[in-house]
């Protein structure tokens, strides 16, 4: 029997005071309607799937001349059916209560909304529906394939040294971070090192992964990793520029704490599916240092030492 919580779980269904937040969200807001601007021409027809309140409907209704929002949860279906009904347009969009990962509209569009993002691509379904839509899609009205916002995701991991107490309470715990903050509380001990770039437009494995080195650029204790998710919504070819939105940062505790050098080298190695629960990553993590950087100057000193060491014991040779 399927567990009544798995869809929560696994981000089938965002609630409804989510949505809320997310509206008032001044950034994700901007950035996506600056998006669907650029990438929805007159008279276009758009389905975004996923669709919560129907606010990308309603960018999108400003110029399209039908939009598709499809929305699974029926308690944001008639939300967003209530508060399109009271905005400019709305008359434009069209809510469907069905299954994002099943849903094909009747006919061909131009541009395809999908905001079923998280960091790290974990938890939320972007990456299985987008698969899932192209080949449904291209199976029944062929090529071309409609524009997608976003259009693209880059993510990198970055080593840190994060403070776990919390008023006297330590607890290394996965926690979530505003990427437009100053973290007091975090000391960056490396550079953020890319490790997927995923167009949706093209075809993508729906597995994220790496295994690879990064150089510490700061002594510390390497306690976690700095998970960080940035979405091109949208491309200007004219002005060549993007509008990006980055996602929450995660923190991932390690299980492990390293002390760690500036010149050191740790690997990173991990892999889990697109939607998996973010637990994914910390159960398929390995952090280890792959070499210790001795500092030049030790190795000058203990150059000397030896070279002392050798003429004390060498023998002396007496001239007569």
């Amino acid at each position: 029997m399927q567990n009544k919580f798995e869809s929560l779980e696994l981000g089938q269904f965002i609630p409804l005071h989510y949505h809320h937040n997310m509206l008032n969200d001044t950034i994700r807001m901007q950035g996506f309607k600056a998006a669907i601007d650029w990438v929805v021409k007159p008279g276009a027809k758009v389905l975004e799937l996923g669709g919560g309140t129907g606010v990308q409907s309603f960018f999108a209704a400003q110029k399209a001349h039908k939009v598709y929002c499809v929305e699974r949860n029926p308690e944001l279906v008639n939300a967003a059916r209530s508060l399109l009904a009271q905005n400019t347009n709305g008359d434009k969009v069209e809510v469907i209560q069905a299954d994002a990962l099943h849903y094909l509209p009747p006919e061909p569009v131009d541009v395809v909304i999908c905001e079923m993002l998280h960091t790290g691509l974990l938890r939320e379904k972007q990456m299985p529906v987008i698969d899932s839509f192209k080949k449904r899609y291209l199976e029944k009205f062929g090529g071309p394939l409609p524009i997608f916002v976003p259009e693209a995701s880059i993510q990198a991991i970055q080593p840190i040294q994060q403070d776990f107490h919390f008023e006297g309470f330590y607890a290394p715990t996965i926690l979530f971070q505003d990427p437009c903050a100053i973290q007091e509380r975090s000391k960056n001990l490396g550079d953020p090192e890319v490790f997927q770039l995923l167009s949706y437009a093209e075809p993508f494995d729906q597995t994220c992964q790496w295994d690879g080195e990064i150089l510490i650029t700061e002594h510390g204790q390497l306690n976690a990793l700095r998970l960080i998710t940035k979405n091109i919504l949208a491309i200007n070819m004219h002005t060549c520029s993007t509008v990006d939105w980055h996602t929450q940062y995660i923190i991932v505790p390690l299980s492990t704490p390293l002390a760690v050098s500036k010149g050191d080298h740790i690997s990173i190695r991990f892999s889990y599916q697109g939607g998996a629960p973010l637990s994914a990553l910390s159960d398929s993590l390995e952090v280890c240092l792959v070499n210790k950087q001795v500092p030049v100057l030790e190795l000058a000193l203990e150059a000397l030492n030896r070279a002392a060491e050798s003429q004390s014991n060498t023998p002396q040779m007496h001239h007569y």
